[in-house]
């Protein structure tokens, strides 16, 4: 992605059948995702808001809605996401969790909607927070979903978001040379940055942290991937299975990287937030003048 254009050929088909094949186990694997939800968390810490409505879009399992109803209890919980077999995944576990804890407050008063990023069936101004973890990287066009995250903000709203850099498995891709996807395309935060002014947010804050993992093999790396639902999903990605010396040769040049006996693996993670400021022009395309009443001279 270059000069804030939208991520191009991403398979949202192929997307949604990743994350369905591991809505069963996701949670069980969701280490990483769980991590960046929690700094995300502590970001919230140094902001005053009292949202009436917060949006999780992206919501996976609704693995956060605990902790957002937690936080905002009087506000309604909404958690979004395209896969309809993740949201499964989590209703039945929060009814599982009401059943054996009925006084269970927060994903109690949830609720789940099956809908696109980029096209949200929300009104005008319905929420007051706009949470998103990990979610830009997946879209075809992320610029039609900060769009559409300003769209249902009210004035005053605030987007905080998460995703992965450019910097995210890099050492993976550096291993293979046929020319094929083997990952997703990572934006840089620059072009984050970017689409969110064009989309008229104010005060855009974006900074970025380089989380490492390890391995013991790339066939636990790859088996952890594809149990969260992450393996590449570009159109452009390699079908079919590579042949023997071409997967040897792969692990072969990851194995010059182990260090310590394991297999470095590197996540860039984005972390952004903006303001959904006064509009400066009416729906009619007519600029807007407030005037500050001055105190009367005496």
């Amino acid at each position: 992605m270059e000069g804030g254009q939208p991520a191009p050929f991403v398979d949202v088909r192929q997307v949604r059948r990743n994350f369905a094949r591991a809505a069963g186990g996701y949670d069980a694997v969701a280490v990483l995702q769980r991590e960046i939800a929690s700094r995300m968390l502590e970001r919230l810490d140094y902001v005053k808001i009292d949202p009436h409505c917060v949006v999780d879009l992206g919501c996976g399992t609704g693995a956060s809605l605990t902790a957002l109803g937690e936080r905002y209890p009087t506000a309604r919980i909404l958690g979004v996401d395209a896969c309809e077999a993740m949201l499964r995944v989590g209703n039945r576990q929060r009814s599982r969790l009401r059943w054996m804890l009925p006084f269970l407050r927060g994903p109690k008063s949830a609720s789940l909607l099956a809908a696109d990023a980029q096209s949200l069936p929300l009104k005008n101004g319905a929420a007051g927070l706009i949470w998103s973890n990990l979610v830009l990287h997946w879209l075809v066009d992320p610029l039609a979903a900060f769009r559409e995250m300003h769209r249902t903000l009210e004035v005053g709203g605030l987007l905080l978001f998460s995703t992965f850099g450019p910097d995210t498995l890099k050492e993976l891709r550096s291993c293979f040379s046929d020319g094929d996807q083997h990952t997703q395309r990572f934006a840089d935060m620059h072009d984050y940055g970017d689409m969110l002014v064009e989309c008229g947010f104010s005060d855009p804050v974006m900074d970025v942290e380089r989380l490492t993992m390890t391995y013991p093999s790339l066939d636990v790396l790859f088996s952890e991937l594809r149990r969260n639902g992450s393996t590449c999903a570009m159109v452009e990605r390699r079908r079919g299975l590579m042949g023997r010396h071409a997967w040897k040769a792969v692990c072969d040049a990851y194995e010059e990287l182990r260090y310590e006996g394991r297999l470095p693996v590197t996540f860039e993670v984005v972390h952004g937030h903006a303001w959904k400021p006064e509009p400066t022009k009416s729906a009619d395309g007519r600029a807007v003048i407030r005037f500050d009443p001055k105190q009367r001279l005496r």
